[in-house]
This record gives structure tokens, C-alpha cells and sequence, in this order.
């Protein structure tokens, strides 16, 4: 709650700026990708929607939550630093707290989406709980990185930097202002696998399958979706509870 309370607090648009952000990149890249440089869409298979907008969008909302959530995470101990100094309570709170927090900013950018959708003609409530299983297991995929960065960044404050570095090279090795068949058709099969099966493709590939095409994502997408998260959380824990004791110490 205190998360949530903070947010926002003092600004004239409030909540507001849960759905401007993410509507201005959408203009932007559209601008760019889709006018300027033209970049073509697929039609949705099978909603038959053509429109670059909705597809950037509906790539965009779950990487703008992944790494807003594994960002806020990394400055979560940090940022916080005289509580840990002085209270005594699991710290692996704070990183959770962002996540869940940024959970439910997403879940009000996806409704916002869900009726821009349906004036489109893909109706997505069908697929509400899918979605929600897919936004979860995004969100526990980003704790995990959220918490192996927080703890990295108590002794090295050059994290948050080196994360903005790799979260800009990421973004562009997941497809999510081009479509996929782009690096299918242009790479080595061995490197269109390995880009293809990355977490944050898959995740946009889950989202797009339920939101732009109307379909059931593969059991295997599931399966990888589900292996990058328990994957994710686990590392974290490990690597968050092996350098908890020293964090009093180093702040």
C-alpha cells in the first residue's frame, strides 16, 4: 500500500500516468516503426486485427511492466536503507512490494487495453484468466531478477546503470516493435532459437497469442514461461539470502 500511496503522490495526474506513459511510447514507436520505417504487422491469427498500434501495444504492456518492476526492485533495499538499518523484518518485502505494486498498475493498463481491443473486435474476456496466469508469471520472473539486483546493488552501486544498458539492448532483442519473422528469416536457425526462447520473447509471444491473435498459447510457450519464472525466483532468493546478513553493514 505504501508503494502504491508513494507512486503518485504530489502529481496533478495521479494514476493517470499508469496509461499516459505507456500510450506515448505506443505513439512514438508507432511513428517511427510503423510510419517512417514502415514496419508491417501480421494480421492476427485468427482475429484477422491489422493495426501496428494494437500489436506494439500489445507487446509492449507486459515488457513496460517487467522492467519497470525489475528496475523499481533494484533500488528497492537501497531506497530504504534506514528501515533495514533499523527494523528488523524479512528485506526480500521491499522487492515483492514493488513488484506487486507494479502488478496492479499493469492489470489497470491492460484493462484500458482490453476495451481499445474490443472496439477492434477482439473481444479478450475469454481469455482474462490466461492473461492474468501469464502477468503473474512475468511478475515472479521479475522478482527474481528484482531481488539478485537489489542485493547487488547494496555493494555495487554501478548496478542500476549497468541494468539500464542491459535493459535497452534487451529491449531490442525482443520483438516487440518488429515481428519475430524478421530474425527468422534473416538469422541461423541455432541464433533464432536462442532469441526466439528468451523469457521476455516468450512472454510477448504468450501476449500477443491472447490479446492481438485470440488464441491459446502452446504448452510448450507455458512450459518455457513457467521455467523462466520458477528459474528466475529461485536464483534470486539464493543470491538475495546470501548477502542479506552484510546489508545493515554496507548502508
Amino acid at each position: 500500500m505504501r508503494e502504491m500511496r508513494g507512486r503518485y503522490k504530489r502529481t496533478i495526474l495521479g494514476w493517470s500516468w499508469s496509461l499516459l506513459n505507456p500510450l506515448s511510447t505506443m505513439v512514438i514507436y508507432t511513428l517511427v516503426f510503423g510510419i517512417i520505417l514502415r514496419t508491417q504487422a501480421p494480421p492476427g491469427n485468427p482475429s484477422g486485427v491489422h493495426v501496428f498500434a494494437l500489436y506494439l501495444i500489445c507487446g509492449l504492456l507486459p515488457w513496460n511492466f517487467f522492467i519497470a518492476a525489475s528496475s523499481n526492485g533494484l533500488g528497492a533495499v537501497l531506497g530504504n536503507a534506514g528501515l533495514v538499518r533499523k527494523v528488523a523484518f524479512p528485506r526480500e518485502h521491499l522487492v515483492l512490494a514493488t513488484v506487486l505494486a507494479g502488478l496492479l498498475t499493469n492489470a489497470i493498463e491492460l484493462t484500458v487495453l482490453s476495451i481499445v481491443l474490443a472496439f477492434f473486435g477482439n473481444v479478450v474476456v475469454v481469455w482474462i484468466p490466461m492473461i492474468i496466469l501469464a502477468a503473474t508469471l512475468i511478475g515472479i520472473f521479475a522478482a527474481g531478477l528484482g531481488l539478485i539486483l537489489a542485493a547487488l546493488n547494496v555493494y555495487f552501486r554501478d548496478t542500476g546503470y549497468l541494468w539500464g544498458i542491459v535493459g535497452q539492448i534487451w529491449f531490442y532483442l525482443t520483438p516487440i516493435v518488429y515481428p519475430a519473422s524478421l530474425i527468422q528469416d534473416r538469422a541461423p536457425r541455432v541464433v533464432y532459437l536462442a532469441f526466439s526462447h528468451q523469457p521476455m520473447a516468450v512472454a510477448v509471444a504468450v501476449f500477443r497469442n491472447l490479446m492481438f491473435d485470440l488464441r491459446t498459447p502452446t504448452l510448450t510457450q507455458w512450459g518455457y514461461l513457467v521455467f523462466w519464472a520458477a528459474l528466475s525466483l529461485w536464483a534470486g532468493y539464493a543470491v538475495f539470502r546470501r548477502l542479506e546478513p552484510r546489508f545493515a553493514e554496507e548502508l
